[in-house]
């Protein structure tokens, strides 16, 4: 089985797609004869042709606009917003259009567009490409939200993605881009969406996190057992639909919990997420929740790794739910 990184995973699932689906189109800035700045389109264009791997103009409006119009004429359009941070000029089209469709028409229209974006950190990109902006989508009924934290998910989820009927907004961590690498098979298979991953199991603490923030739990558990501490790590790898049974039935086990996201902490998607499990575990919590998150500012630039959590922030959040 061939060692992938995330781009290599994600190209292989875009190639699959392309192959079997004659109706699936790739859309956006630079994919075409660059093959995407991160690459994740290289050689697509050269394998099936302008006609179906398209270069658009610098108009993320207009990609999202065209990309909703040819799902509803039936086409399988695959936009990219080359940054996460460049959506939101297509804030309007996702939210409310392709969000919508489905359910306005009564299903008579499906919207079956799977917009892939890079997302968060750890480039010393600034603050115009570093940005997580997550929660504003996973507020937005009518949508799916993926981010996968590894080469074999990124690949299987996409591929489910694609098969969706639905709009999904498919988030890529850039940080572990090429970071993150494992075994990934050359054949087509698929990760259920909706389903978290318990990454690593314990006793005493859930980490719950997904993208580039996996691996700093997992860091932090391993340095965590290293001082007699148990931490059970979860891969959340689909955002909407989120598992909360996963999640339950794990907090249910330790009695504590700890959220890891890169986006500023404050109505950020851990609160969500520690408010679902405060209402149906209150009773075995022994004590609050905590939260490691980015910081209530723009994503700096020189103190980047100062902003973005890591293993050190976990530990200090996983002693304190044990102090308390």
């Amino acid at each position: 089985m061939p060692t992938m990184n995330i781009i290599q995973a994600v190209n292989s699932a875009l190639r699959i797609q392309m192959a079997r689906e004659p109706k699936a189109v790739i859309l956006g800035e630079d994919v075409g004869k660059f093959g995407g700045v991160f690459r994740a389109t290289s050689g697509l264009y050269d394998e099936f042709g302008e006609d179906r791997v398209i270069d658009t103009p610098l108009a993320e409006a207009g990609i999202i606009g065209t990309a909703i119009g040819m799902a509803v004429y039936g086409m399988r359009p695959i936009p990219e917003i080359q940054f996460s941070d460049f959506i939101f000029p297509a804030f309007d089209q996702i939210v409310n259009e392709m969000a919508k469709f489905r359910y306005r028409s009564g299903g008579q229209y499906p919207c079956p567009v799977v917009i892939r974006t890079p997302v968060g950190g750890g480039i010393r990109g600034g603050h115009y490409h570093s940005q997580s902006p997550e929660a504003l989508f996973i507020h937005t009924p009518g949508l799916k939200v993926v981010l996968p934290s590894n080469p074999y998910d990124a690949k299987g989820l996409l591929l489910s993605c694609l098969q969706q009927d639905d709009p999904v907004l498919f988030m890529e961590p850039k940080k572990i881009y090429r970071a993150s690498r494992g075994e990934v098979p050359d054949e087509a298979y698929t990760v259920e969406l909706g389903k978290a991953k318990i990454v690593r199991e314990g006793e005493q603490v859930t980490l719950i996190g997904y993208g580039a923030m996996v691996s700093i739990m997992e860091e932090a558990a391993i340095k965590a057992e290293e001082i007699g501490i148990s931490c059970e790590v979860i891969d959340l790898r689909t955002l909407l639909p989120f598992d909360l049974e996963t999640l339950v039935e794990s907090v249910n086990k330790t009695g504590r919990a700890v959220v890891v996201h890169e986006a500023p902490k404050t109505c950020g998607f851990g609160a969500e997420l520690a408010s679902s499990l405060y209402e149906r575990c209150l009773g075995v919590l022994e004590a609050p929740i905590e939260r490691v998150a980015g910081f209530d500012t723009p994503f700096p630039y020189s103190l980047e790794h100062e902003y973005m959590p890591n293993a050190d922030r976990v530990i200090g959040a996983i002693r304190k739910t044990l102090e308390w």
